[in-house]
């Protein structure tokens, strides 16, 4: 994931929930997790919202916050802020460190390594004594799709 990755480009497994902070497994929960798994880029909360109201589930807009903040402090899902600053959600398939190349047009993303801004991150770090350093880097652009059809943003 993106976020709280060492400089180092160790990896390491999504973390489980902290001990006393096991979720209870409710009907909402389950709800939003297949819809995540169901999707292929990052969601909004209002997005998963509308899909879940469309699915003809019945989840609270707050609910589905709760659920996929918690979802993301579980390490279960991704979350970063797209070009708008707002925040968007992803069950990802690589489960260690990795980054994202992110479609300003469509929102596609496409998860990718990066060992060279890994080295970088700590590099830097090291060359100025920082220790226990975390990065994150998410790549904005045009998808091929939206490239090939002429799309721009601004």
């Amino acid at each position: 994931m993106s976020q709280g990755a060492p400089a180092d480009g160790s990896r390491t497994p999504a973390p489980a929930p902290a001990a006393g902070k096991e979720q209870r497994v409710t009907k909402q929960r389950l709800a939003v997790s297949a819809a995540l798994d169901d999707l292929a880029d990052f969601v909004s909360t209002q997005e998963l919202h509308r899909i879940l109201q469309e699915r003809g589930t019945t989840v609270s807009l707050a609910t589905s916050y709760r659920i996929l903040q918690s979802l993301a402090d579980d390490g279960l899902v991704d979350v970063l802020r797209n070009a708008d600053g707002e925040a968007v959600y992803r069950r990802c398939a690589v489960t260690g460190h990795h980054h994202h190349l992110l479609c300003r047009n469509c929102g596609k993303a496409v998860e990718v390594e990066a060992p060279a801004v890994e080295a970088w991150a700590a590099r830097t770090a090291k060359e100025h004594g920082f220790t226990a350093v975390e990065h994150t880097v998410e790549i904005f652009g045009l998808c091929p799709d939206c490239t090939a059809q002429g799309l721009l943003t601004g």
